[in-house]
């Protein structure tokens, strides 16, 4: 019988060869955390992190338009004692409004010093100075821009241009979700018809990586999901009965056509779908919480309604496996958002006010179930603002991409610490600098994540969250 596998000696030496240098370039990859693993079909399946993490979820309070650091967090006594002088060498174009540049201008609230750690904080946070001990604060953050939308897209994704994953969208295809019922990251914006954020969804997108890690928003008005119920008049066997014959389908076309990563995840997301019509509506519906626990966060108190509800839920999401929580305070800009040009006494008075009991009773609620210490709570917003006024009737301040302060809690962090400078009155970062990719990496670390191990390959070569960029902020990690 004629033997169909005999091939010469130079086939032979070829095979074995090739066959060698495959194991060599295997073991090569795999030492570099460059071979790819077999994944489930599930996108949002849950995944190792790289080492042992100090947090499983994050809930992102997202400070929009511009909060200003020597208002809230970083007190300045300098700032007190040079009011109305000039800041020497200031360039005009650091801020947005080049032709309202006024003098310094102190804060116009008052400053007291709280907690174990004797941190001073402005009196717009009656409840949150009360936690000072669980917060780090980062007082030397800086950024590219003096914009919003690049400066949102920066803080948001590493890069001050549309289209990168955010880091709700990079987390969660790091590390998955916890609940197969419930999308990985969601957002959640202002309600009070006041806006989205400049750049809208580009702040949450999933950018190159696979569309099942983009950021599911939660509308402030109607159904906070399409679909979220069942048609009128159709069954849940009927449903069903379509889900199946479409999947049937959608397998067809894989089987004809090969394997496509797309459409499998499209079929996921449908199924996804499916499930969330009756664990969404369970997740997000508070009515069955305690009285004690709504009056905790503000619920019922016009001031303070809308984020108090939006902070409940973030709470009950984590609860329940969702990976990464964002909350956006303020809408699309100037008064209706921290965007304080105008009057900033006034627009800080009213912002702080909406949002300082829900974010301290969110730390409480979360410290009370034993969720704190699992889960990664953020303050911070886009940029800081300017320590001198911007001329007006009622002074407010410009935008300064030079210096920020932002704070995390929970979730492996080293409470009552702050990192970093920013100088005598509020300018400029001075010491230990920390740039948005520093930022990034440690929000990433503290999820067991490395940042540099955390890749995705497009366009011909392997990006992650922090570019070429970026080391974790170690000191104020416990």
């Amino acid at each position: 019988m004629q033997n169909n596998f005999s091939f010469s000696r130079r086939e032979l030496l070829a095979r074995c060869g090739g066959g060698l240098g495959s194991i060599a370039l295997a073991s090569l990859l795999n030492d570099q955390g460059l071979l790819a693993e077999e994944k489930s079909l599930n996108p949002l399946a849950p995944k190792k992190p790289h080492f042992q993490a100090k947090a499983k979820a994050v809930i992102w309070i997202f400070i929009n338009g511009g909060p200003s650091q020597v208002d809230t967090w970083d007190y300045k006594p300098e700032l007190v004692k040079r009011d109305g002088q000039q800041l020497p060498g200031f360039d005009k174009s650091t801020g947005f409004f080049v032709n309202d540049v006024g003098p310094l201008m102190k804060s116009p609230f008052e400053f007291k010093q709280y907690g174990q750690c004797g941190k001073y904080i402005s009196s717009i946070f009656p409840n949150l100075s009360k936690h000072v001990d669980k917060m780090a604060f980062i007082h030397s953050l800086w950024s590219e821009s003096n914009n919003h939308s690049p400066a949102l897209f920066m803080m948001n994704t590493g890069i001050p241009r549309m289209g990168a994953p955010s880091v709700g969208s990079w987390v969660t295809y790091g590390l998955g979700s916890e609940n197969e019922n419930l999308p990985g990251f969601v957002v959640m914006s202002d309600p009070k018809g006041r806006g989205l954020p400049k750049g809208h969804s580009l702040n949450w997108t999933s950018g190159f990586l696979p569309g099942a890690y983009q950021g599911t928003w939660l509308k402030p008005s109607g159904d906070p999901i399409e679909n979220m119920h069942r048609a009128g008049g159709v069954s849940d066997s009927d449903q069903q009965s379509q889900i199946a014959l479409m999947e049937k389908l959608n397998k067809i076309q894989i089987d004809q056509m090969g394997a496509d990563p797309q459409m499998e995840a499209r079929i996921k997301s449908f199924e996804l779908a499916y499930r969330m019509q009756s664990a969404a509506p369970e997740a997000l519906d508070f009515a069955k919480e305690t009285k004690a626990t709504q009056e905790l966060y503000g619920i019922g108190r016009p001031e303070c309604d809308h984020v108090a509800k939006q902070c409940l839920i973030a709470r009950r999401l984590v609860e329940r496996g969702v990976r990464f929580v964002q909350i956006y305070s303020g809408g699309m800009e100037n008064e209706r958002s921290w965007d304080g040009h105008i009057d900033i006494k006034g627009n800080h008075t009213q912002f702080a006010g909406e949002s300082d009991q829900p974010v301290a009773a969110l730390l409480t609620d979360l410290q009370q179930k034993g969720l704190l210490d699992s889960t990664l709570v953020i303050w911070a917003g886009e940029f800081g603002r300017l320590p001198i006024s911007q001329k007006g009737a009622r002074p407010g301040r410009d935008h300064n991409p030079n210096c920020n302060t932002a704070w995390m809690a929970g979730g492996g962090v080293k409470g009552g610490t702050s990192y970093g400078q920013s100088d005598d009155v509020g300018f400029k970062a001075a010491i230990d600098r920390a740039d948005l990719h520093d930022f990034h990496a440690t929000i990433l670390h503290l999820l067991g994540l490395n940042h540099e191990k955390l890749t995705y390959f497009t366009n011909g070569r392997r990006y992650r969250l922090t570019d070429v960029k970026g080391k974790v902020i170690q000191p104020i990690i416990a």
